[in-house]
């Protein structure tokens, strides 16, 4: 994030939502519709009795699947007893393989919901300033193979002890990216063994680890903990370690590619030996022999120069969703001695070409494959406490592509290996790097947090990139590491960090900076930070400034995001949802601890004078989800539109933020509960692959075709309405072409004045083929009134405004009936709800923002669902057909039903049921398949 006000300014407060909170050993959170356990003292607790059996394959790696962790501060007894086995540990906790220890307590019931009112300020961080002790055992049958501890996420840094002895002191365990390996083959026994950490607490300003600022009320014990998988490896003498493949993709012929392979063969024995080491890609086998001495470390390499069918014809190329498939590569190797098998290595791989030089204009110009590509994406946030779950990652990857995004940005809180491999299947490609505000840019940030590094923080810099390149690289969903996020690094961190890239033999751009800052050797980033943070109308987006429509904007957008209601009952009291609406000027739990975003104000001023005061809660939320609609799609559409522009194009923009951490008030194109808001279904508008848009400040129809061929015969037609649907203005043009990749063509230009029309008018566009088919469909609301920046009086964080659209009129709009439909077919846990939306008025006024929602049988959204459209507008007479796939298990038993309601169209429910009697009733199927649902799909909907 851009530079923040000063740390004195920020807030110490929190909040929350969650009876998901049923994280327990395996990581996977409750089905929410069960009763939250009830709050237990920890006398009650015993200790887990999960023990994880070690496989004795040679190059297996074991997860340890729970830990029991209790706060020192309750523990007498010293790290030898504790790292024992056969300790009794009464009363310690229980925990994930992956669990913070917040997060291990929040399982365990004893605190209240931290995502509900202000329930996380409740939580005492005095019990989080003291280390924790983490521990579980294992079983190892055969102590004849060597055993290795292999880790990295300690957060922030830990004394290791393996039965009874320590293994590592915390001056060497620390920094939550650093990557450990640890040889423990001399302490371990037949039976069951003890691996336990004592974590110190975590201070983001002083160690390199991961911090919050600004994202949502920062958790109270600041993410302490182990938050990635401890393995138990086991082996033979010849270890085979950082395997990895790299690509040289021929282009733009995309004819061949070359691969190289390379791994670090070790000889962890006392004499020399002599390797075999064979390995294979698909049909391609390749092998050689290696003479190590002992304790030596050895790089193998096989290439195409020694290895011929390296060299593949006609490779299957990754490509981005929407811009062909994803296919992946598996590089297996095996170490061999005296012909048994000492480590294997496996490795996931895909072929691909990223290039991101500077463009005449000095923006960063990313290119995949030899095509342009501009960069629409969001930035990523994990769970506050750091909870991974595979299914709930998916669900907001599926999200991303269902809403025309192709990257998500993540500053700092890098996933775990995991999310980067959910990235590679669904086509989402990823920009990781470096957190601001911190410890990572103390030693260049300035005023802000993060303190000057000492001679002990480089190393452990350099480690932790080291890490995260090997890591990363094989990946073909990233296309980059920011090595800075404000600031760019100073010459002796940048060249730590670029040694560290170049040794894990990294293929991919590097930039110094997601700002425009610019670092020795890198030269310019190529990106701007300028903002905005806060609200601007959507004039904003097309003026060629600040953070408008040119060059890569890394982190930008008009800042509060306002659930739907269903979301806001869950999360707020009754008293704070009244505060919400009534009280521009109350702090705002769930928007930010800082001082800057700490209320609605500029927002909600905004709000009422565009669109007229609210007159309740209800009234509140529906226009702001007009207003978070035009503003995300204006947003998007300008970039999109000025991706080809002759003088400064548009390279990239990152919208602050794609999804939220917590319950939250801003930032953020899907909420906590993966519900959908006007900011969701504007920008799935603005991202269709074909599209018809408004410029609003030209006044130019456009035709933005994102696919890959070029498209002809279309024709766009735009038409004027007052409010009550009175026509003043019709105009087509026909025999429309567009070419290909993002590129655009000017259709009409609207005229400057229309006799007779309102201050407060609709646009509706209407793009269609050919064959007379429409292809895209797109609804505005605007004004005679031009809104007016104050671009002198420009802050980091926004552009004040001085003058309002007047969008008032729309409140005269007559209700308008909609007519619903609805059928639902499941198959194979999957369902889909077909609806049909008719207008049904006899006067001319059209049905604004019309939203569907499916329903369970309680009210309570369907969640994940994606929908082919929704929140459309519908003139009388016209109808339109909208589909919505889920998982059928997250009806939890009941009928799907579906609630139509919109800016003017009262809100109704009807049922959508199975549409064929040959089918099973879609609640029956959903009981047979509840007990594979996760807290992912129901859990995230329901509270």
């Amino acid at each position: 994030m851009f530079p923040r006000p000063a740390p004195g300014h920020r807030l110490a407060t929190a909040t929350g939502l969650l009876a998901l909170l049923g994280y327990l050993t395996t990581g996977a959170w409750a089905d929410p519709h069960v009763p939250a356990p009830p709050l237990r003292p920890v006398a009650e607790l015993k200790a887990p009795t999960r023990i994880t059996p070690v496989s004795p394959a040679a190059g297996s790696t074991t997860p340890l699947a729970a830990f029991a962790i209790q706060s020192t501060a309750k523990v007498g007894d010293s790290p030898a007893a504790v790292s024992s086995p056969g300790y009794p540990a009464r009363g310690w906790y229980p925990a994930g393989p992956r669990s913070t220890v917040l997060a291990a307590l929040l399982a365990a019931g004893v605190y209240d919901d931290p995502f509900r009112s202000t329930n996380l300020a409740k939580i005492p961080k005095a019990d989080f300033e003291v280390p924790w002790w983490y521990r579980s055992d294992f079983t190892v049958a055969d102590t004849a193979r060597r055993t290795l501890l292999d880790f990295s996420g300690v957060v922030s840094a830990a004394d290791v002890y393996v039965n009874g002895r320590r293994v590592a002191a915390a001056r060497e365990v620390t920094g939550a990216y650093t990557h450990h390996e640890l040889d423990v083959t001399a302490l371990v026994r037949p039976g069951v063994n003890t691996v336990a950490f004592r974590i110190r607490p975590n201070e983001p300003s002083k160690d390199l680890t991961i911090g919050w600022l600004d994202w949502l009320q920062p958790p109270p014990d600041r993410n302490m903990g182990i938050v990635r998988d401890v393995l138990v490896r086991r082996g033979g003498p010849v270890a085979l370690r950082d395997a990895h493949v790299v690509t040289k993709l021929a282009v733009p012929s995309l004819a061949t590619a070359d691969l190289t392979v390379r791994a670090r063969a070790r000889n962890d024995s006392d004499a020399p030996v002599t390797a075999e080491i064979t390995g294979a890609i698909g049909p391609t086998r390749f092998g050689g022999t290696v003479r190590l001495a002992a304790h030596e470390t050895r790089t193998v390499t096989f290439s195409p120069a020694e290895v011929p069918r390296l060299r593949l014809a006609a490779p299957r190329v990754w490509w981005p969703a929407g811009m062909g498939g994803q296919p992946l590569y598996g590089l297996d190797l095996t170490a061999r001695v005296s012909g048994t098998v000492s480590d294997t290595a496996h490795e996931s791989f895909g072929i691909r070409d990223v290039r991101a030089p500077l463009n005449a204009a000095g923006a960063r110009q990313y290119r995949i494959n030899g095509r342009p590509l501009l960069i629409k994406g969001g930035g990523w946030s994990p769970d506050e406490f750091l909870r991974w779950d595979r299914g709930y990652a998916e669900d907001r990857l599926r999200y991303a592509v269902d809403l025309g995004l192709n990257t998500l940005r993540l500053e700092g809180h890098l996933e775990p290996d995991e999310f980067f491999e959910l990235a590679d299947r669904y086509g989402v490609l990823t920009l990781p790097g470096w957190e601001c505000c911190t410890k990572w840019e103390g030693q260049v940030n300035g005023t802000e947090n993060g303190e000057k590094w000492t001679p002990a923080d480089y190393p452990v810099a350099k480690a932790s990139m080291a890490a995260e390149a090997a890591r990363l690289r094989d990946h073909p969903s990233v296309i980059s590491f920011l090595i800075g996020s404000d600031f760019a690094p100073d010459a002796t961190i940048e060249k730590n960090y670029l040694d560290a890239l170049r040794a894990a033999g990294w293929n991919l751009p590097v930039v110094s900076a997601a700002s425009d800052k610019s670092s020795p050797q890198l030269g310019s980033s190529g990106m701007k930070m300028t903002g905005p943070y806060d609200w601007v109308p959507p004039e904003y987006w097309y003026a060629k400034r600040e953070g408008g429509a040119t060059g890569f904007n890394s982190e930008t957008s008009a800042g509060p995001s306002i659930p739907t209601l269903d979301t806001l009952r869950r999360m707020l009291t009754p008293a704070e949802l009244d505060s919400l609406w009534q009280d521009p000027g109350a702090k705002q739990y769930h928007r930010s601890p800082s001082a800057t975003f700490g209320t609605l104000s500029l927002y909600d001023a905004a709000l009422a004078a565009r669109y007229g005061a609210p007159t309740g809660l209800a009234d509140y939320v529906r226009k702001a989800q007009l207003a978070q609609y035009e503003n995300v799609r204006a947003q998007f559409e300008a970039y999109g539109r000025n991706a080809t522009d002759p003088q400064e194009p548009a390279t990239g923009v990152i919208h602050w933020m794609f999804n939220s951490g917590w319950t939250s008030l801003h930032w953020q194109l899907t909420d906590r509960y993966l519900d959908q808001n006007g900011a969701y279904f504007g920008a799935k508008k603005a991202n269709e692959p074909l599209h018809v848009q408004y410029g609003y400040d030209d006044r130019t129809v456009t035709v933005v075709n994102n696919r890959h061929t070029t498209l002809r015969g279309l024709s766009a037609r735009a038409t004027l309405f007052d409010p009550d649907g009175t026509l003043r203005y019709d105009g087509t043009a026909a025999g429309l072409s567009v070419a290909g990749d993002g590129a655009h063509t000017n259709a009409l230009t609207l005229p400057d004045s229309v006799p007779g029309l309102s201050r407060t008018y609709l646009l509706r566009l209407v793009l269609t083929d050919a064959a007379g088919r429409e292809v895209s469909r797109n609804v505005y609301w605007l004004s005679g009134e031009q809104d007016t920046l104050d671009w002198p009086r420009t802050t980091w964080w926004y552009t004040p405004t001085t003058g309002y659209a007047d969008l008032t009129g729309l409140a005269s709009m007559a209700r308008v009936p909609v007519a619903a439909r609805a059928t639902t077919r499941s198959d194979g846990g999957t369902s889909t709800t077909t609806v049909t939306l008719r207008n049904t008025t006899d006067g001319r006024t059209p049905s604004l923002l019309t939203d569907v929602h499916l329903v369970d049988g309680r009210g309570a959204p369907v969640l994940p669902v994606r929908w082919s459209d929704n929140e459309v507008g519908l003139w009388p007479g016209e109808s339109v057909t909208l589909t919505a796939v889920y998982r059928t298990a997250d009806l939890h038993g009941a009928a799907p039903r579906v609630r139509v309601s919109g800016w003017n169209t009262p809100e109704r429910t009807v049922p959508a049921p199975c549409g064929s009697p040959h089918w099973a009733p879609c609640w029956t199927a959903t009981r047979a398949n509840r007990t594979t649902a996760s807290w992912r799909s129901s859990g995230t909907a329901a509270g």
